[in-house]
């Protein structure tokens, strides 16, 4: 299911929307837009994930990718 919406963008944005349409590297605008939301959904979620393990801990065999999460994902921001 979907829901139609109106938004309104800066001209700059919607050039971008209308290049990528015109290249071919998007089948609509509707299309672009709707990627980049899930795209920043799944940022979050996994922000969410990587704070979780910051502050609880991993199990033994996920320890190192706790290290590198902590260190390379900005958590206050």
């Amino acid at each position: 299911m979907s829901t139609q919406i109106a938004v309104r963008l800066p001209d700059p944005v919607v050039e971008f929307l209308d290049r990528e349409v015109a290249g071919g590297r998007v089948a609509s605008r509707a299309a672009l837009v709707s990627s980049a939301l899930e795209r920043e959904m799944r940022r979050r979620a996994a922000e969410g994930d990587a704070a979780v393990l910051a502050r609880v801990g991993t199990a033994d065999d996920l320890d190192s990718l706790v290290d590198w999460t902590v260190t390379h994902i900005d958590l206050e921001g």
